[in-house]
């Protein structure tokens, strides 16, 4: 069964998430690979699991000892929450409306990623199964993710 094309606020913030990497100076100079997985467009940074996008929410990947913390947080919550994947949360749009949250979010996840364990690479797919080009984003029109702040 083929995929289901992605939302355009999925694409949008896809983009969003691209641009705000390509625009930040990344751990060892590394370049930020997108793959798709669970249903969710991520984006590894020096071969770990960083960030991701599931419809309008951002997946981010923090610090596990902090995960309390962010637990208590507006606009988060937990990837699995039997509590099985410490330091994953998902932050739904009210979390990252403005600059100042995307930023925040974006700069703890890439603050936390080189200390970050990364996981056993996979052998690679068979020829013709590898992973999808980046989607493009649909329309000529583009918008903000952030609703309008001072910043």
């Amino acid at each position: 069964m083929p995929a289901r094309p992605l939302a355009d606020e999925t694409l949008h913030l896809i983009d969003a998430v691209r641009n705000a990497l390509a625009a930040r100076a990344l751990p060892g100079g590394a370049e930020a690979e997108e793959r798709r997985m669970f249903g969710c467009w991520c984006f590894f940074v020096d071969g770990k699991l960083c960030l991701g996008v599931k419809g309008s929410d951002l997946l981010v990947r923090l610090p596990p000892g902090r995960h309390g913390e962010f637990q208590e947080m507006q606009g988060t919550r937990e990837l699995s929450p039997g509590g099985g994947m410490q330091g994953y949360f998902w932050v739904e749009p009210n979390g990252y409306a403005t600059r100042a949250q995307w930023s925040f979010w974006l700069d703890q996840a890439l603050a936390f990623n080189p200390s970050a364990k990364a996981s056993p690479r996979r052998r690679a797919p068979k020829a013709g199964t590898g992973a999808k080009p980046a989607p493009a984003r649909r329309g000529g029109k583009r918008h903000g993710i952030f609703e309008a702040d001072d910043d």
